[in-house]
């Protein structure tokens, strides 16, 4: 006897059941669970909230949608959608990957559960978003002459990914303050020069912010965004080495 074949257990691998009230949607439950997420992350999100929130039972979410998981592909290829890849083929490859890489990173801010569950979303990324987010860096890698695109791709992902996931992380923290960022480095500065007070290199680091945050000039979203950049250029500077010299 043949042994049984188990499904696929993604979304995207199995046909959609017919819904029992036209007025609810998957289209609706998704958005309504992507607010959910943003506002109170993942370990808030559930089908019996969702379902209290969308005014319906839910037995009336798993005809649309059938576990969790599967409501986390969705939502993860919704907001895929939102990052821009410029199309292959422009002068200058560089400009094109740091305009989808901060893309990306601000679609990940926006989402802050996004970065952290990406490896979650479907065991090959089957969603429609997701297949044409790979498709674009795939053809924008492919002709700026890179001999293995794929490995230049999930570099510059490896990288991007894990600084989201830590810069939301962060903002996550800052926002259950109540304080702004500033505010909210400004009253850590006195434990974290403490901290630093044996550390000559921290120690001085934490000087010229602590001099900042005084002065009023700090700037978190700059300083945030410039390292972001700084590690980027570092990593195509990297990649730019297997480019093939003609």
């Amino acid at each position: 006897m043949a042994a049984k074949t188990n499904p696929i257990p993604s979304v995207w691998a199995r046909q959609p059941r017919e819904p029992d009230r036209p007025a609810l949607s998957r289209a609706a439950i998704v958005r309504e669970a992507i607010v959910m997420l943003d506002a109170e992350g993942t370990e808030a999100l559930s089908m019996r909230k969702l379902g209290a929130r969308l005014n319906a039972g839910a037995t009336s979410l798993y005809r649309h949608v059938a576990t969790k998981d599967e409501l986390m592909e969705l939502a993860v290829d919704e907001v895929v959608a939102e990052i821009a890849v410029p199309p292959a083929g422009g002068p200058d490859w560089r400009a094109a990957v740091t305009e989808a890489a901060r893309s990306f990173r601000a679609t990940a801010l926006r989402h802050p559960w996004l970065a952290s569950v990406l490896g979650q979303a479907g065991l090959a990324y089957l969603g429609p978003n997701l297949m044409s987010f790979s498709e674009r860096l795939a053809a924008l890698f492919t002709d700026a002459g890179f001999p293995e695109p794929s490995g230049s791709i999930d570099t510059v992902l490896a990288y991007v990914i894990g600084m989201s996931t830590t810069e939301a992380a962060w903002l996550g923290t800052v926002a259950r303050s109540g304080e702004s960022e500033a505010e909210f480095i400004a009253r850590l500065m006195p434990a974290a020069q403490q901290a630093a007070a044996d550390h000559d290199h921290l120690a001085a680091a934490y000087a010229e912010a602590d001099a900042d945050a005084t002065a009023g000039t700090l700037d978190p979203v700059g300083i945030r965004d410039t390292k972001f950049a700084y590690g980027l250029d570092v990593v195509l500077d990297g990649l730019a080495l297997r480019l093939p010299h003609n």
